[in-house]
């Protein structure tokens, strides 16, 4: 994402050519003039001040000054405009004369000591919406993230400042009057999102304090609700991405205003059609992030289910667009832990389209031609898989899972084994390189190096694991004949497949409390136990 450079003067040298000519006084002229006397002049007009505290007290005496007098205009004149106009042009060069402020973020605790912080926010509120807009701008400038990288302490001092004279509250005010069909009000609306974005990457807790305190997330609903494809809409998709991340509390908090079904409805646009720009698709990858974050509590899942969310994400697969693979990790997200989604997958025939790309036939475009885009594809699809057989654990739709295992003379336990191989010889890859790192001194407690290994393809590997046991359980001759056939010929044994199952059964966390864990970890038990 682009920002505005918030260091201000940016004077651009002058261009010699053959018409210059050296004087005697060792200036130079341009047809006749002396050029020496206007550089002089230029320099004294572009000298900048040196940039501190007294100069943070002239700078904001100035301000507070402008600012009283505007609003003595306007009172002693509230019906005629011409009276304090001049006033309010000069609190428009003074709020820009602030930006400079943005050239030394050190001094942002004696801005707030000054008391000016409430004084600048309060013309968020002001009659004349260009003067909010200039706030605005003002804002984005301090709160920069190329300003305030190093300075953590100020930064931090200047977002709690904001946050407790109701800068959220303001800012998300002002976005309701703003009209983007003015430029200058959607750049405002551009700049409020960037100050908010600033404002959570200084302090994180402030993802949760503006969803609380504001109508924000109903704004950026309303906002990816519309059709047509702007910048703004992008930026929208962004920023609810990012609200959403990290946060449990938003994610339920979305899904109670209807935001599934919101979110669903943006994505359906892209059913059977490619985003027409990158940023249209970078906008679209938002808005499945904000799909998949808002997977992650159960009453979104349910939601999802009732919207026939299922149903949209298989049609996305078989239309093979570009949101083909975001549609898979949505299903993933659905399917993990909710056997209702897994159930629906089944009914409406989805196993075709799953084991189509489990077979790696995934379509090509010039987005998913990229190793790492076909790895994650990849390592969905099995986790999809592994949540399908835990969902469904019984009955006529087991079976027909079961069955895609035997079909075509049992080709989706040859990619199985094959996934298998592949996977163990990258973790006993990492396995290897880890062992050399401790050899040389390099101390590594046992969590650290596990969660090495995941990152290396470890769970994925577990997973494949899993969906094997699985198969193996169902006690069908000729796919357990199929396994036993394809480890012998890798000159693995069954005890591979036990080995990896075990490593997985003894890290399985409590994060769903102990019940869940034993009973994900008995599960497991039976798997080591049939083999």
């Amino acid at each position: 994402m682009d920002y505005r450079n918030a260091n201000t003067n940016h004077t651009s040298k002058r261009k010699r050519d053959d018409s210059e000519l050296p004087l005697e006084n060792g200036g130079t002229a341009i047809g006749g003039f002396d050029l020496s006397l206007l550089e002089a002049v230029e320099k004294s007009q572009n000298s900048v001040e040196v940039l501190d505290l007294r100069t943070l007290k002239k700078i904001v005496l100035s301000f507070e000054r402008r600012l009283r007098d505007n609003l003595e205009a306007r009172l002693k004149y509230p019906d005629q405009p011409e009276r304090f106009a001049d006033s309010e042009v000069e609190l428009h060069d003074e709020i820009d004369k602030l930006k400079i402020l943005a050239g030394g973020p050190e001094l942002y605790p004696e801005l707030v000591n000054l008391n000016t912080i409430p004084s600048i926010l309060g013309l968020l509120s002001h009659d004349n919406t260009d003067i909010a807009i200039d706030v605005v701008g003002l804002l984005q400038d301090l709160t920069d993230e190329d300003v305030l990288e190093d300075n953590d302490e100020p930064a931090r001092t200047l977002v709690d400042s904001l946050i407790e004279n109701n800068a959220l509250e303001l800012l998300v005010q002002n976005l309701g009057r703003l009209n983007e069909s003015d430029p200058d009000e959607m750049t405002a609306i551009y700049n409020t999102l960037a100050t908010i974005e600033n404002m959570i990457e200084v302090k994180p807790a402030v993802a949760e304090l503006v969803c609380e305190r504001t109508k924000l997330l109903r704004w950026l609903l309303g906002k990816i609700k519309v059709r047509e494809f702007d910048s703004n809409k992008q930026y929208a998709s962004e920023i609810l991405a990012i609200l959403l991340q990290n946060s449990t509390a938003n994610q339920k908090r979305l899904g109670q205003m209807n935001g599934v079904d919101v979110v669903l409805q943006a994505v359906a646009l892209y059913k059977s059609r490619d985003p027409r720009t990158s940023d249209e698709e970078e906008m679209l990858e938002n808005l499945f992030d904000c799909l998949c974050c808002l997977l992650m509590p159960m009453e979104n899942k349910e939601r999802f289910l009732n919207a026939e969310g299922v149903e949209l994400m298989i049609i996305i697969m078989k239309q093979k667009k570009s949101a083909y693979g975001s549609a898979i990790r949505a299903l993933d997200f659905a399917m993990t832990k909710y056997p209702p989604a897994c159930e629906r997958f089944v009914d409406v025939l989805g196993l075709k389209t799953a084991f189509a790309a489990f077979m790696g036939k995934i379509p090509v475009n010039k987005k998913n031609k990229k190793e790492s885009y076909q790895e994650e594809l990849e390592e969905r699809i099995i986790s999809l898989i592994a949540s399908l057989f835990g969902g469904i654990v019984r009955g006529s739709r087991r079976e027909r899972v079961l069955s895609k295992f035997v079909e075509n003379e049992c080709e989706k336990i040859d990619r199985l084994m094959e996934l298998f191989l592949r996977y163990s010889d990258r973790v006993k890859a990492e396995t290897e390189r880890l062992n050399r790192l401790e050899f040389d001194d390099l101390e590594m407690d046992e969590e650290e190096r596990y969660n090495r290994k995941l990152e290396s393809g470890l769970y994925t590997l577990q997973l494949i694991a899993v969906i094997l046991g699985h198969v193996w359980s169902s006690e069908h001759p000729r796919m357990r004949a199929r396994i036993e056939l394809l480890l012998k010929q890798q000159k693995l044994t069954k005890d591979d497949v036990r080995d990896i199952l075990q490593e997985y059964h003894d890290n399985i966390g409590d994060l769903d409390g102990p019940e869940e864990k034993e009973r994900a970890q008995l599960k497991i038990q039976r798997f080591i136990a049939a083999f």
